[in-house]
Order: C-alpha cells, then sequence, then structure tokens
C-alpha cells in the first residue's frame, strides 16, 4: 500500500506523544534495574518489537557514511539520554535534565535549514530563541533568567545536564542525516540491535549501578520496549517519507507531555516557573510552525 507524504508525517507525529513517556520510564529502569540491566532489557525486547514490524533494512543500500554518522549519532543518544537520566539526583531534576534534551526538535529544524536545504520565513529564527529561551526559564526557575541560579542548578550534576545536550545534538543529527543518506531504508532495527549491544556490555561489564530483578522494574522493561520501539520506528518512518519540519514542530508539545507524566510517575515536583518555561516552549512551536507553513503555501 503507497502511503502518502501527509500520512507518513501523520505516522511520524505519534512518536512525541509515546516520547513524552520516555523520561519517565527510563529514569524508573534506572532506578529499579539499572541503566545496563534496565535497558538491556527494554532494548532486547523492542528489537523483537521493531524487527517484526519493520524487518532487516537492506544494508547495502546504506552508504558508509550513514554507518558512521547516523548511526553513530542514534547510539550516542542512547548512550547520553540514558546515563543523564540515571545521574539525575530526583524526580525534579530529571525533568530539569529532560527538558534540555527537548531542545532537539529545534536543533533539528535549524539543521535541516542549514544543511538539508529546508526553507522557512526569517522569523523561524524568532521561534527557535523562544524555546530556548522557555529551557533557560526552566532551569533557572525565574522568567528574567537567573543565570546564577542556573549555573548553580548545572554545577550540582554537570555531567547530567551536558549529556542531556549531546543527547539533544545526536539525535537532530540523527534526523538529518536519515532523511539526507539512508537511501530509504529503515534502520530501527539494526539501531535497537546495537543498543541492546551496548547496554549488555555496560551491564556485564559493571560499568553502571546495577539491582536485584523485581517486577516492577520487569513490568517497565517490558511496558517501555513497546512504546520506545513503536516511537524510533514511526519518527524514523516519518522523517524519511514525511515532512521533517512538521514533524520536527509537532515534536514541541513532548516536553508538556512528558512533564504530566513525570509528575505522575517520577513524582516530579514542577514549579509554577516551570509550567511557564514549558508553555514558552509551546509558543516557541506555534511560530517555528507558521514560519514553515506560509513558506510551504508560497512555494505551492
Amino acid at each position: 500500500m503507497k502511503i502518502s507524504t501527509n500520512q507518513a508525517t501523520m505516522i511520524g507525529c505519534i512518536s512525541p506523544i509515546f516520547w513524552g513517556l520516555s523520561v519517565s520510564l527510563v529514569r524508573t529502569l534506572s532506578e529499579t534495574l539499572g541503566v545496563g540491566k534496565g535497558l538491556t532489557i527494554n532494548y532486547l525486547i523492542a528489537l523483537v518489537f521493531v524487527f517484526l514490524l519493520f524487518g532487516i533494512p537492506n544494508l547495502k543500500a546504506m552508504p558508509l557514511k550513514y554507518y558512521i554518522c547516523g548511526l553513530g549519532c542514534a547510539i550516542g543518544t542512547s548512550m547520553t539520554f540514558a546515563f543523564s537520566l540515571g545521574l539525575a539526583k530526583d524526580g525534579t531534576q530529571t525533568m530539569e535534565v529532560g527538558m534540555i534534551n527537548y531542545l532537539w526538535p529545534t536543533l533539528t529544524i535549524l539543521f535541516a535549514v542549514l544543511f538539508n536545504g529546508q526553507k522557512a520565513k526569517w522569523w523561524v529564527g524568532i521561534g527557535m530563541l523562544l524555546a530556548i529561551y522557555g529551557i533557560f526559564v526552566v532551569l533557572s526557575g525565574n522568567l528574567l533568567i537567573d543565570f546564577k541560579a542556573m549555573w548553580s542548578h548545572i554545577k550540582s550534576n554537570p555531567i547530567s545536564y551536558f549529556l542531556a545536550l549531546w543527547a539533544a545534538i545526536f539525535w537532530a543529527a540523527y534526523s538529518n542525516f536519515t532523511r539526507a543518506w539512508a537511501k530509504g531504508q529503515n534502520p530501527t532495527t539494526l539501531i535497537f540491535a546495537l543498543d541492546t549491544i551496548f547496554f549488555n556490555a555496560i551491564w556485564l561489564l559493571d560499568l553502571a549501578p546495577s539491582y536485584p530483578w523485581n517486577t516492577k522494574g520487569v513490568l517497565f522493561a517490558v511496558g517501555s520496549a513497546l512504546i520506545m520501539g513503536s516511537a524510533y520506528g514511526m519518527w524514523t518512518f516519518g522523517v524519511q517519507k514525511g515532512r521533517i519540519e512538521i514533524m520536527s514542530i509537532m515534536s514541541y508539545f513532548t516536553p508538556v507531555l512528558s512533564c504530566i507524566f513525570a509528575s505522575l510517575l517520577i513524582g516530579a515536583k514542577l514549579t509554577h516557573e516551570f509550567w511557564v518555561g514549558v508553555s514558552i516552549v509551546v509558543l516557541g512551536s506555534f511560530i517555528c510552525w507558521a514560519a514553515t507553513r506560509e513558506k510551504t503555501r508560497s512555494s505551492n
């Protein structure tokens, strides 16, 4: 069955809904089973799931530069994202770290404009700046951006915040590399196989804390596997065959869902300023959407 561009875009736009759960799920796995053990089980189950959905891509069709850059960024995303959340001190800091990671939609559009020929009005930059400003509000706890407070937050756990930023950069790069070089192949199964190997190595080599088997951890591993596997595959499909600018802009709504889920699942205590910061990020998304949509209409 032939899938239209709009249908592929809609499929890709489901991913941000699932990703709204990812911060809470990865944090819970880190606390109940450990980063290595928990995510090994998660990715192993997800690997079977995505294999049944997408099969194995044509490995010969993808150029060497995609294996190095595209798959390298995908693995980099998994590692930095997992450890940034696992190293967070509590639920609230987990969400601060998660919000830094949510810079990836802005970076995806930026990279698409700079390197992938994406067209947009100049004021898409205003939306991007608003999204970044929203992150600063979240980290500083002040609408006027208290840089001293923000720096204090970062200094309290610099590795966690640093890894979250790199996770955002890696994913934005992966999205654009996949668009440009994957030759229509969906590498999701291959990526999950590599993730399984890497996290299994972390577990076996005892490179991160590991905890005894427990029912809660196993249930979260299974649920997380199904959610993350579906999200990853649908996003990659949408990136290849849909409109990446619309998908990226829709993904701005992920922080709102993530905050709601975090409040329910990991006990994150989110202040009024935190929610204002999230709202500013969403406002930035509308400005970016308007800029790209108007450009699309004029070109048609």
